[in-house]
């Protein structure tokens, strides 16, 4: 197999053996499955740039040259043609999108075969040209290393297999291959794959939040309006906020309109309101004002993700008038049929109908006889995750909203309540500590080792003011003392983090089964006295043994310089839990989110400052 990375740059020979150029680049022909080289790229002397047919005077390559067929004197350039493109240029380091792994990478590199042809120097005397074909694109750190140098890269992969971690090779078929930054906007990459807007709208809403801000518009301007509306559903909700503040105002109105009422509400809602008043303008009237409603319930309740597109029926239809309605039914107007809502001519919500009850039924039953009468429901402004709660242990499809007076607003179908519980999820999911969703895996790595050992760093920021403060005093034991104990305060600290964390995801603020704050304190602080009084004895022994101390007298001034500030700095950590869970409250009913490791370097820092400040006092007794 040959890489791109190792032909740039080799020497290009004509027939008498004159060096005439070194390769900059290849053109392929886009129109084949595994595309074959059709043009080579040289600079010559000067910098100046050539490019001639491949099949025509190239004979053959080698590792270190590029042989062409006919002296420098018989060339005649060429240009590139509209289905070509040049692979180093339109290719490399660019973000592509991987149709079958549903991701955007990078190319690293670019695999090509010689298969089809000869490819030696001397095997080409039958005058045919020696065949290239682009196999597909490396996205790993093999190509990386390699773009950097062959050498490294071998050197690496070396060292990998001998640690038993061996990098593989991380290639992409051009056929699973769509370029997002291309120039040329006319040029189909591939004819056997799926292209972007043929792929379902998560899929693409995947994709599109991979990619960077300035990439998102100029792939979303190539879906259809219908497409587009479905893949901003799937968005989340800021990305898409910027995306439509990039659109066309008739463009951005007009998608909107193909949106569900509730999906509409909810990106509208992100934009500022000159923008938003703008595109609610610009839209249909019926859709205006389905969005308006929706928009007029607070944030975070049930009226802010249902839908007013639901199938509604009076409890003297007869089965068959049922059916006739459903048939000929606007998709657009019905988001889900799973369900017959039951209402009176005041909108009253009498009764629900499983779909599959009604086509098991005799055409001539009338509703009213098959309904079923007890419901659950919500009101318009319940909390989102208490409806997302009511789908998911009732195993429903739909939730039925209503007001006060029982009249059918709206419904929550499931996919709006799975929404919610992903998004109650991820929450409880970051402040734990968690991976985020779409995090990579090299980020995830790093952030979690960090965060993991957070507490060492503490530990060394307190050493260090530890060190400075006892410069004054000889007593070797202080120093010791205070650097074997300032860990117990670190993880007292973590643990008090711990519980608050837990104690806000288990319970809610108005949970009467939540046990109490000094109970959850009283615990704690009993755990880290323990932990610290075995710490003690331990730290005690080591001390007496290499410090040629009594026992008894190191073990004093251990309690003395460590274990004191220990206890008063996790004292005031556990003390401080249950600001914690209200700091923790607060932002939850501000709709914003929270960070476990936030919380963490809080209380790293109060418990370093309260050690520090009970060590004072003992600093000139040693």
């Amino acid at each position: 197999m040959i890489y791109l990375s190792s032909m740039l740059g080799i020497p290009v020979v004509d027939a008498t053996g004159a060096e005439i150029g070194t390769v900059h680049d290849l053109g392929i022909a886009t129109g084949e499955v595994f595309p074959r080289v059709t043009s080579l790229a040289f600079v010559g002397p000067g910098k100046t740039p050539f490019m001639i047919s491949w099949r025509k005077y190239v004979a053959g390559f080698t590792d270190d040259e590029v042989r062409l067929k006919v002296p420098a004197t018989d060339i005649r350039f060429s240009y590139l043609q509209p289905e070509e493109l040049l692979i180093a240029r339109d290719l490399l380091n660019k973000q592509i999108v991987d149709t079958k792994g549903m991701r955007v990478v990078r190319v690293n590199d670019l695999k090509l075969s010689d298969t089809g042809g000869p490819s030696k120097l001397g095997e080409a005397a039958g005058g045919d040209a020696a065949q290239l074909r682009l196999i597909g694109a490396e996205v790993g750190a093999r190509g990386l290393l390699r773009s950097l140098s062959p050498r490294l890269e071998r050197a690496v992969s070396r060292v990998a297999e001998t640690l038993g971690h061996p990098i593989h090779e991380r290639l992409i078929a051009w056929s699973y291959m769509d370029l997002i930054d291309r120039e040329l906007k006319d040029v189909k990459l591939s004819v056997t794959h799926k292209t972007l807007d043929e792929l379902h709208p998560a899929d693409i809403a995947d994709i599109l939040e991979q990619l960077d801000p300035r990439m998102r518009g100029r792939v979303f301007a190539q879906l259809d309006a219908e497409r587009a509306a479905d893949a901003m559903a799937e968005l989340d909700e800021d990305q898409a906020a910027e995306i439509v503040d990039d659109m066309d105002a008739r463009t951005a109105s007009a998608m909107l309109g193909e949106m569900d009422p509730d999906d509409a509400a909810d990106l509208v809602g992100e934009l500022d309101y000159e923008k938003a008043e703008t595109l609610l303008r610009l839209m249909g009237v019926k859709e205006a004002r389905a969005i308006r409603q929706l928009l007029g319930y607070r944030e975070d309740t049930a009226g802010r993700i249902m839908t007013s597109a639901f199938a509604s029926f009076t409890p003297d239809m007869t089965v068959e008038e049922a059916i006739r309605v459903v048939r000929q039914a606007d998709a657009d107007d019905v988001e889900t049929v799973n369900y017959l809502y039951v209402t009176d001519d005041d909108r009253r919500l009498q009764g629900v109908l499983p779909l599959k009850d009604l086509l098991l039924a005799e055409a001539t039953t009338r509703l009213g006889q098959l309904m079923e009468t007890d419901l659950v429901t919500c009101e318009p402004d319940d909390d989102q995750e208490d409806v997302a709660d009511a789908i998911s242990k009732y195993n429903l499809l739909a939730l039925p909203v209503v007001d006060e007076d029982r009249r059918l607003l709206g419904i929550i179908t499931v996919d709006d309540a799975l929404e919610v519980l992903q998004e109650e999820h991820e929450e409880d999911l970051m402040l734990a500590g968690g991976r985020e969703a779409g995090a990579d895996e090299t980020s995830h790595t790093l952030g979690w080792l960090l965060s993991s050992q957070l507490w060492f760093f503490f530990w060394l920021a307190g050493v260090a003011a530890v060190t400075a403060l006892s410069l004054a005093t000889s007593s070797a034991l202080l120093w010791v003392a205070s650097c074997a104990f300032m860990p117990i305060a670190l993880l007292a600290a973590d643990s008090a983090v711990d519980y608050a964390v837990g104690f806000f995801i288990e319970f809610d603020a108005d949970d009467e089964d939540a046990p109490s704050l000094p109970l959850f304190f009283a615990r704690g602080l009993g755990m880290g006295i323990v932990y610290a009084i075995l710490v003690a004895l331990l730290t005690g022994l080591v001390v007496a043994l290499f410090l040629q101390e009594s026992f008894s007298a190191s073990i004093s001034l251990l309690l003395l310089f460590g274990l004191v500030p220990s206890l008063a700095s996790m004292l005031v950590s556990f003390a401080s839990a249950p600001l914690y869970v209200r700091a923790l409250r607060r932002r939850d009913a501000k709709g914003k989110d929270s960070r476990r490791i936030a919380l963490r370097v809080v209380a790293f820092c109060v418990a370093i400052a309260c050690y520090l400040i009970a060590l004072v006092p003992f600093l000139f007794m040693g």
